[in-house]
This record gives C-alpha cells, sequence and structure tokens, in this order.
C-alpha cells in the first residue's frame, strides 16, 4: 500500500484491436535522467518528480488483471525461497493497491512470520497484526487494518517490503509524494526491499537526501542488492 493521489482510480484497458504486451512500453533511462534538471541549490523541482511519477503510475495502469497476478507469483517465489525471509519473525508488508504487486501469497506460504500491515495515521504510518477479518477501507481505497488492532514498534521488525511508483539499482524508490515511508523508514532497523515490476526499476531516479533508500530490490526476474551490490541471485545472504 503506498499512498495514492485524491483521484479515484480505475485500470486502463488496451484500445480494441492492439496487441497487450507485459513489459511496459519504457523510454531509455538515459532520456528521463537527460531531462532531470536541478536548482541553483542542487535540489530536485517538484515538478520533475511529479512528471516520472504520473508516467510511471499511468504505465502500471495498463497492466491486465492475469500480468499483475503473474508477476505477483513470481515476486512471491523470489521472496518465499530467500533465506532472509525463512529466517524472519516480523515482517511489515502492505496490501496491494491500484495494480501494485500483490505479496498476499506469503502470509501463507511463511506462516513462521508474524505478518503486520501499515495504516495511516495523520501524516505517519502505523503498524499492526495483519487479519484478513479485520481489514477497513481507507477514503483513498485502499484497505489497512483496523485501528483497534495492537500496535507493533517498528523496532521489532526484521524486514519491510516497500511499496513504490519507481525504484533504481541504488536503492533508490519514487512514491505517490506523502513523505509515508520517506517518515517511517527512519525508525525501523529493518533490512527494507523495494517491490516493483522489471519496467519500473531505473537505473537512476532524480532523488534527494529526504528519500529513503532500499537495501534490495524485488522483481519477477529476482532479487537485487541494490546499496552493497547489483548482481541478482536467487539466494543471497547478508
Amino acid at each position: 500500500m503506498d499512498l495514492p493521489p485524491t483521484r479515484p482510480w480505475r485500470r486502463r484497458r488496451p484500445a480494441p484491436g492492439t496487441q497487450h504486451v507485459f513489459r511496459f512500453p519504457l523510454r531509455p533511462v538515459n532520456e528521463h535522467m537527460a531531462t532531470v534538471k536541478l536548482t541553483k541549490s542542487g535540489v530536485i523541482p517538484y515538478p520533475e518528480k511529479q512528471r516520472l511519477r504520473q508516467e510511471f503510475c499511468q504505465l502500471r495502469e495498463c497492466l491486465l488483471a492475469e500480468d499483475v497476478e503473474a508477476a505477483s507469483e513470481a515476486i512471491c517465489c523470489h521472496l518465499d525461497s530467500w533465506p532472509v525471509m525463512q529466517t524472519a519473525r516480523i515482517v511489515m508488508a502492505y496490501l496491494a493497491f491500484r495494480n501494485e504487486p500483490s505479496l498476499e501469497r506469503l502470509f501463507t506460504a511463511l506462516p513462521h512470520i508474524q505478518w503486520t500491515v501499515p495504516r495511516i495515521e495523520g501524516r505517519r504510518l502505523v503498524v499492526h497484526p495483519y487479519d484478513p477479518n479485520r481489514l477497513t477501507r481507507h477514503p483513498f481505497g485502499m484497505l489497512e487494518p483496523a485501528a483497534d488492532l495492537p500496535v507493533i514498534d517498528p523496532a521489532l521488525l526484521d524486514v519491510v517490503l516497500v511499496p513504490g511508483v519507481a525504484f533504481d539499482r541504488h536503492g533508490g524508490r519514487l512514491g505517490f509524494g506523502g513523505g509515508f515511508y520517506d517518515r517511517f523508514l527512519p525508525t525501523t532497523p529493518a533490512l527494507r526491499v523495494g517491490v516493483t515490476y522489471d519496467s519500473c526499476l531505473l537505473e537512476e531516479l532524480p532523488c534527494t537526501e529526504a528519500d529513503q533508500r532500499m537495501d534490495w530490490v524485488v522483481t519477477p526476474t529476482g532479487l537485487l542488492e541494490v546499496r552493497r551490490g547489483n548482481e541478482r541471485t536467487d539466494c543471497p545472504s547478508l
């Protein structure tokens, strides 16, 4: 669950007679980065991030349900067999929204984990145990845990599975702009794992010092250590 814009969401279908392709029709990474211009103070202007955010959201919304399901299954398979997840005790996931890869299969595939999910409270994320029978609908449209469930201390988390609009190979993340994960992640020592599609993983995103970086990124292709290396592996060890 990444914070969405206030506008309602409707999945776009391909125009009649067009052929659907699973991978997003992204322009080359260098073409994206060539348009990034810094202010005199070295700060990336907000319109640049907003442009990329809008573009990647539109690309993701073009995915058909079967493509999202296939990508989600592949991502869950990588995480399911990852030694880090097999030894983790408390993990914060998210409840997929607006064509985000779904992680729900992990909740039953790794029953030894105490699964938690976030809830928006003001300008912060509050962590609660995952209970499929105790979910409520946020005004933005996503599901989140009931407010009266026990609160989990972020310091106890071993892994945080982080959604996002796009990620890069240096650990950079582009969210919806609410800053919820940027404020939350410094409160926990947990390993940060970005979850995304292959075509939403760029070489470099325009990030600032305030943007929290990931340790790993997982896509349907595999796991990528983005902070300490760049080689994909099926069985990484830390």
